[in-house]
């Protein structure tokens, strides 16, 4: 039987999420403040060596599932597992953090300006102090640069002497430092130009096959998120709405939000690209601090109802690994 670093018996998921909320009071006037719910009762599991990509408008609360998974924000409420120990202790918080990392968004503002590649790219090494000596520290900086595809003799340059995609790639190379197994990648192509955007994807998945790696896939373009996942996760306002494989939920997409997104998805093919219906939603996305009762979705869906607006559906399996947040499929 598979074990886990702890001795015990290995699960299926890597990653398990479960109930998970995130919540940020915010000031509403003079000693008033309501509570804006990022995340609201968010739950799902991330299998070994998978991706599960995580899609949804801006706002939806796609980086904060992330960071809070990450314990970079304190969870409200919910439980987080990795590798079948439950995080919350700081001994096990220690050892998460090694054993998970993060690619940030955007490549300018996430590595420190006064700092050189190596130091950017040794700083998991340091903290969490992995190699005995100096000689073993430059041999493992040379090794990381040459893993995603760095000149080693840039190693003493600062951020600001490369380009976008050179400065995610150090990036990705900080977040290897520490032999992860898990990687949060918080939309990493989404400041990059699109030629560069398939280099990095590429370059991801192939790190993936070549460490066994397993990613929670943030974006917001469904195109890239289809490429390199196993599983796709949609949000809405804080909740998920649908979650199945990449080609079940591109294929045949149930939540009504989830096929709205997928008619705006361009085709390449122009007599295609014609006989596609464009489903375009009435109405705005509501601000996160009045969420509207029941579904977040019914205030712009077409099928809701009165039971809509009174309970706020549960994920149900629709078809086997297909599941949706919905009362009327």
């Amino acid at each position: 039987m598979e074990r886990n670093q702890a001795g015990k018996p290995a699960s299926e998921y890597l990653v398990q999420v479960s109930h998970l909320k995130q919540y940020f009071p915010v000031s509403t006037g003079f000693l008033k403040t309501t509570m804006l719910k990022a995340v609201d009762d968010v739950s799902f599991g991330i299998r070994r060596g998978e991706t599960l990509g995580l899609v949804g408008e801006s706002g939806c609360g796609k980086t904060t599932v992330g960071r809070t998974l990450l314990h970079l924000y304190t969870p409200t409420e919910g439980e987080i597992w990795f590798d079948g120990e439950k995080i919350g202790s700081r001994e096990s918080l220690k050892n998460f953090r090694k054993r998970a990392q993060m690619v940030f968004q955007d490549p300018y503002s996430s590595l420190n300006p006064r700092m050189t590649v190596a130091d950017i790219v040794a700083e998991p090494i340091d903290v969490h102090k992995l190699c005995a000596g100096r000689e073993a520290r430059e041999a493992r900086i040379r090794e990381l640069m040459t893993l995603v595809g760095l000149n080693t003799e840039h190693a003493t340059r600062y951020a600001h002497e490369f380009s976008g995609g050179q400065r995610q790639r150090i990036g990705i190379a900080r977040a290897l430092a520490s032999n992860p197994e898990f990687i949060v990648c918080d939309e990493p192509v989404s400041a990059l130009d699109v030629s560069i955007q398939a280099q990095v994807i590429n370059m991801l998945e192939e790190l993936q096959e070549r460490l066994g790696l397993t990613y929670l896939f943030i974006a917001h373009d469904i195109s890239v998120v289809k490429h390199i996942s196993n599983r796709i996760a949609v949000m809405y306002l804080g909740h998920m709405m649908e979650l199945a494989s990449a080609n079940e939920l591109t294929g045949h997409p149930l939540h009504p939000y989830t096929v709205s997104l997928m008619s705006a998805v361009p085709i390449p093919d122009p007599k295609e690209s014609r006989k596609q219906q464009r489903i375009v939603l009435e109405g705005d996305v509501p601000s996160p601090l009045k969420v509207p009762s029941g579904c977040p979705f019914r205030t712009r869906c077409s099928r809701a109802t009165k039971e809509c607006a009174e309970r706020c559906p549960e994920m149900r399996e629709a078809s086997p690994d297909h599941f949706v947040a919905c009362h009327h499929l």
